[in-house]
C-alpha cells in the first residue's frame, strides 16, 4: 500500500502497516495490545496452553505476510480472526491425532489449564466457557476474546445472525447458571 493511502487509517491500522515495514516500535505495541486476547481466545478453543501459544505465533506470521486488500473493522477483529480459523484447525488436528493415539484429550487439557490459571476464578469460568458446546462456547470467546461483532461472527462460523445472537444469549445464560452453581455468582 502506498504511503499516502495510510494516512486515513484508525491508529490501529497505522501501526500494523508500521509494523509490517519492520518498525520494531509498532511491533511491540501490536504484540502487547493484543498477544494476550488471543492467547485466552486461543487456549478456549484449544484447551492447550501450548497450542495457544503457537496459534498467537501464527496468527501475527500470517497477519503479516498476508495481502491486505481492505481495513473494514479492526486490526483486533481482524488478527481474531486469523486466530479463531487457526485454533479451530488446531482442534480438530489434535482430535485426529488423539484418536491415533489412543489418548485422553480432556486429562491434558485440564492440567494444562490449571498449570496457567493459578487463580481460582479464572479457573472455574475457563471450565464454564470450555463446558459449554462447541457451537455455543466459540460464538461466546468469538464475541468477549475475539473482539468481533455479532455480523462479523455470523461470518465467520456461517450460520445466520439470529442464530448467532441466540447462541450468544443461551451460552450467556449457562456460563452464570453453572457459575452460580459453582459459588462464583450469586
Amino acid at each position: 500500500m502506498p504511503e499516502s493511502e495510510h494516512s486515513s487509517l484508525t491508529p490501529g491500522w497505522e501501526y500494523f502497516h508500521r509494523a509490517r515495514r519492520g518498525d520494531d516500535r509498532a511491533w511491540r505495541v501490536l504484540i502487547k495490545e493484543h498477544r494476550a486476547r488471543l492467547g485466552a481466545l486461543a487456549l478456549l478453543i484449544t484447551g492447550s496452553d501450548a497450542a495457544a501459544d503457537d496459534v498467537v505465533q501464527e496468527t501475527f506470521i500470517r497477519a503479516l505476510r498476508a495481502d491486505i486488500g481492505h481495513h473494514q473493522g479492526t486490526v483486533g477483529g481482524y488478527l481474531g480472526t486469523i486466530a479463531y480459523r487457526l485454533a479451530v484447525k488446531e482442534t480438530e488436528r489434535s482430535r485426529r491425532n488423539v484418536k491415533l493415539d489412543g489418548q485422553d484429550p480432556q486429562d491434558h487439557r485440564q492440567n494444562a489449564l490449571e498449570r496457567i490459571l493459578a487463580d481460582e476464578r479464572d479457573r472455574l469460568v475457563v471450565e464454564v466457557i470450555r463446558a459449554l458446546s462447541a457451537e455455543h462456547r466459540d460464538v461466546l470467546v468469538l464475541r468477549f476474546y475475539g473482539s468481533h461483532s455479532y455480523e462479523e461472527i455470523a461470518e465467520l462460523v456461517r450460520a445466520p445472525l439470529g442464530t448467532v445472537k441466540s447462541r450468544i444469549f443461551y451460552a450467556v445464560k449457562s456460563c452464570r447458571q453453572m457459575l452460580r452453581q459453582k459459588g462464583i455468582l450469586e
